[in-house]
C-alpha cells in the first residue's frame, strides 16, 4: 500500500528554512521551484524542499540563482551526469580563486590600514 508522499505548505518551509515566503515565491518566479496548486495554495513536494534547501546553500556558497538554475536543468536532463559534475567542479573552482583573490585583497588593505594607524598614532603621540 503506497503512502500519500508528505507535501509542504509555504509557510512550513519558510519556518524551517528560515527565510519569508516573499522568498520562496521569488524562486518560484524564478522557475526553480515549481509547486502544485490547489486553488490558489500552493503545494510544495519534496523535491521542492530539496531543491529549496540546495538554493538557500547555494547562495551562502556564493553562487548565482543562474548558476543554480543551470546546475537543476543539468541534473533533470541526466540525474548522473558526468556534464553536470564537470560543470560543479569548474564552478567550485570559480568560486575558490574568487574568494582567494578577496582573502588578498583583504590582506593588503589590512596592512595598509595598519600602516596609517600607526602613523597616526606615532603622530598623535609626537602632538602629546
Amino acid at each position: 500500500m503506497n503512502e500519500p508522499q508528505k507535501t509542504y505548505s509555504i509557510s512550513e518551509l519558510a519556518k524551517e528554512f528560515d527565510v519569508t515566503t516573499r522568498s520562496i515565491r521569488f524562486y518560484e518566479d524564478q522557475s526553480l521551484i515549481k509547486p502544485n496548486r490547489r486553488g490558489q495554495t500552493r503545494i510544495y513536494s519534496p523535491q521542492d524542499r530539496v531543491r529549496l534547501k540546495l538554493i538557500l546553500r547555494g547562495k551562502r556558497l556564493g553562487f548565482s540563482l543562474a548558476e543554480t538554475r543551470r546546475l537543476f536543468e543539468l541534473y533533470d536532463a541526466d540525474r548522473s551526469s558526468v556534464q553536470q559534475l564537470h560543470t560543479m567542479l569548474s564552478l567550485i573552482d570559480d568560486k575558490k580563486a574568487h574568494l582567494q583573490q578577496q582573502m588578498e585583497d583583504i590582506t593588503v588593505v589590512l596592512m595598509e590600514l595598519s600602516s596609517v594607524e600607526a602613523r597616526c598614532k606615532s603622530e598623535l603621540k609626537d602632538l602629546t
